[in-house]
């Protein structure tokens, strides 16, 4: 008996030995991210957070104006044809906005739109304010609230736009058919093309949610490999309350079976099987069924896949026949394309061997097109090889348009004002006698690269039409090659 309590008192010693162990190495592993997990992390969080909420609302309220103005033109032109019909689409509206605004005020910000990336911004919060002995600073607690306050607005506002794409769906379909009987086509396209824009802005901005900045990625990176946020997001996050089951404590088996209890074991299921698939003919009649089955059960995955977050496109509505701007969604930086470009002139007599060193700004109108200016520099190398003389032989400015025709290939135009003189002062360049016109057009071909500093590179073919209008007498044909930054 003795021996019984000295071995069971020695295993009670060693457990909780290891646990503290294991406690401590958890422990110290969250020391480390003391340097990571300080202002830099929240503020980065509170940032973007408070950006994306802001941009998110700005959206949703304009849509909504937009839509309320379009309307409103709606119920004139109604008007005009059929007064009760004007009426009636006039309450209807009303209707359908108020039952709109009740549910934004019933919104919380727990929500039930779940974006991953999203879920565990919110997690790291909630988990560094249980344990703020991890935050730098002591000063932090209230950046730590404040930040967690933007991503729970975020939070809201997705809820609010889910909540409108609904809206939007219901009305698509009460509008579709009333415009459509009375010849209102053009007032339906222009509707669809308002929803689709707006859904694609939502999803993009769950997209730029996913690019977690530098010091975001390395603090979540290390609270992950800890038992203790790993346990806390079991616990905590919106995922895990989704599909935790009824008493399921990952760290409780006995509750785990207890919530299993009643259900069919494996080897009841095979004998069930095995006995109503002895019959002539069972066997075709169970595959068709499990084809139907496997077929409903893809079909519900991608209905939860767009409910929780699914930002590649498949839950926005495409109208028909409508062919959208992807350029149309994207923030204006990112219309933005740096481009520079290399050509080379022999000497003719009248000027020196020269290069020309472009630089352009472009933005893209829209995914076939491109508009941009620039300034050039031509520099001079001397008449030959035995010559040589770096010299200031000229300056431009440009302004081009670009559009695609297929594939890789471009049809270019542009215009040009060049000073072609040699000049050793910006004081000469004032003369605005001495410039001279040119006027392109021509294809151009861009090729990809893989390459951390040129995105592509594009080779030009330009006919300048003004070139036999100058004295002396300019190159008719130029050659480019450009890099695109």
């Amino acid at each position: 008996m003795l021996r019984t309590i000295i071995i069971r008192f020695t295993l009670l010693v060693l457990f909780v030995f290891a646990w503290q162990v294991i406690y401590a190495q958890d422990l110290q592993l969250l020391d480390t991210t003391n340097n990571l997990v300080s202002d830099k992390y929240l503020s980065s969080i509170n940032k973007t957070a408070g950006k994306l909420e802001d941009q998110l609302d700005k959206k949703t309220e304009k849509l909504l104006r937009n839509l309320q103005q379009q309307e409103n033109r709606i119920y004139k032109k109604l008007q005009g044809k059929d007064s009760l019909k004007a009426l009636a689409f006039l309450e209807q509206n009303q209707a359908q906005y108020k039952k709109l605004e009740q549910g934004i005020q019933k919104l919380s910000k727990k929500g039930n739109t779940y974006i991953p990336s999203l879920d565990t911004l919110t997690s790291s919060l909630k988990f560094l304010k249980e344990n703020p002995g991890l935050l730098k600073l002591k000063d932090n607690a209230g950046q730590l609230s404040g930040a967690l306050d933007k991503v729970q607005g975020l939070q809201q506002q997705f809820n609010k736009a889910e909540l409108v794409k609904k809206f939007l769906k219901e009305k698509k379909q009460t509008l579709g058919t009333q415009l459509q009987s009375l010849g209102l086509l053009k007032e339906l396209k222009q509707l669809n093309k308002q929803v689709y824009y707006y859904q694609a802005r939502v999803n993009e901005y769950k997209e730029i949610l996913k690019d977690h900045k530098k010091i975001e990625r390395k603090a979540i990176e290390l609270l992950s490999q800890t038992k203790l946020f790993k346990e806390f997001m079991q616990k905590n996050s919106q995922l895990a309350s989704l599909f935790r089951l009824p008493g399921n404590n990952p760290t409780d088996p006995a509750a785990l079976n207890a919530s299993l209890a009643g259900l069919q074991t494996r080897a009841q299921v095979n004998s069930l099987l095995q006995q109503q698939l002895s019959a002539p003919g069972a066997m075709d009649q169970f595959r068709s069924n499990m084809q139907d089955a496997q077929s409903q059960v893809n079909s519900l995955r991608n209905r939860i896949g767009n409910q929780v977050g699914n930002t590649g496109g498949s839950d926005i509505d495409m109208p028909e026949g409508f062919r959208p701007n992807q350029q149309r969604v994207k923030k204006f930086k990112d219309r933005i394309e740096y481009n520079t470009d290399f050509q080379s002139q022999r000497s003719n007599g009248y000027f020196p061997t020269t290069s020309d060193i472009g630089l352009s700004v472009g933005y893209k109108l829209n995914d076939k097109s491109v508009i941009g200016i620039g300034a050039s520099y031509k520099l001079g190398w001397g008449k030959n090889i035995q010559n040589i003389k770096i010299t200031h032989q000229g300056i431009g400015l440009r302004s081009y348009v670009d559009w695609k025709i297929k594939g890789g290939f471009w049809l270019t135009g542009g215009y040009e004002q060049n000073y072609r003189n040699e000049f050793n002062n910006i004081a000469a360049l004032k003369d605005l006698r001495t410039w001279q016109q040119s006027g392109l057009i021509g294809l151009s071909k861009q090729i990809s690269l893989k390459s951390k500093i040129f995105k592509n590179t594009s080779v030009k073919l330009l006919w300048d039409f003004l070139s036999y209008q100058q004295v002396p007498r300019t190159q008719p044909v130029l050659f480019r090659i450009g890099y695109g930054l």
